[in-house]
Parts: structure tokens; C-alpha cells; sequence
């Protein structure tokens, strides 16, 4: 149950991120925008480790292995950037729709092929229709 609490909650900010985000970036530029959110972010972990407690230090993060997996921070102001821009192009609701169905798409090709880690797991068509149902909502939202 907290599982899918949580994941509504990270739907929900995100949705509200993606708007605040386009809106800095209309008033201050892209790279400034998005280099403010990451900044920001950096500033509430830090904060959060400090009041959270260290079961481990900050050098276990180097520890990390294979190291590829160190790339989520550039994926993130990759993901602010990508997000601020479909956003501005095709609207709040359209982008996040399409930015969740990619989500999908991508997070079920992982678990198919066991990429990065992930125990492999077979392929169901009943998920393959899901997610093509999902699609066609795109194209029905769009109409």
C-alpha cells in the first residue's frame, strides 16, 4: 500500500515540478533554471542526511559499482531539461502523459532484458496491451 502512495505522491510532484519548473524557465532561462532545481535538490540532501542520519558516509556513493550507475545526477538535469521543454511545447497534461508511457515503456524493456541489474522477467502481452492502450489514450487525450 505505501508503495503505491508513494509512487501517487512522486506522480503528483512531479506534475507540479514540471509546471514550476517552465515557469522559472520562462523568466530566467533554461540552463539557469534547471542548474537553481538541481542545486536546490543538492542543498535538501545534504540537509536530509544531516537530520536523517549517516548509516553510511558520503564516500560509499565513490564504492559504486559499475560505475555508469554514478550517471543519475546528469540524468536528472537531463530529465529537468527534457521535461521543462515538453512542457512548454505540448502542455502540462499531454507531456506528462506521454513522460509516463515512456516511463512505462522503458522500465518494463528493462525488466524483460534484466538490464542494469534488474532480475530478468518474462514478457506478458497482457502488459504489452496495457501499455498499448495507454498509447492509444494519448492519441484519444489528443483528439
Amino acid at each position: 500500500m505505501w508503495g503505491f502512495i508513494l509512487a501517487m505522491v512522486s506522480g503528483a510532484l512531479m506534475s507540479i515540478q514540471g509546471v514550476f519548473n517552465t515557469e522559472v524557465t520562462k523568466q530566467s532561462g533554461i540552463w539557469s533554471a534547471a542548474g537553481f532545481v538541481q542545486f536546490t535538490a543538492f542543498l535538501y540532501c545534504v540537509a536530509a542526511w544531516f537530520l536523517t542520519g549517516r548509516e553510511k558516509g558520503i564516500s560509499a556513493v565513490f564504492q559504486t559499482e559499475p560505475k555508469y550507475m554514478l550517471l543519475g545526477g546528469i540524468m536528472g538535469a537531463l530529465i529537468t531539461y527534457t521535461v521543462i521543454r515538453s512542457m512548454d511545447n505540448l502542455g502540462p497534461a499531454m507531456a506528462v502523459m506521454v513522460i509516463v508511457i515512456t516511463q512505462l515503456l522503458t522500465a518494463y524493456l528493462i525488466e524483460i532484458f534484466g538490464l542494469f541489474g534488474v532480475e530478468k522477467a518474462g514478457f506478458e502481452w497482457k502488459k504489452a496491451v496495457g501499455a498499448a492502450i495507454a498509447i492509444a489514450g494519448i492519441w484519444l487525450f489528443k483528439k
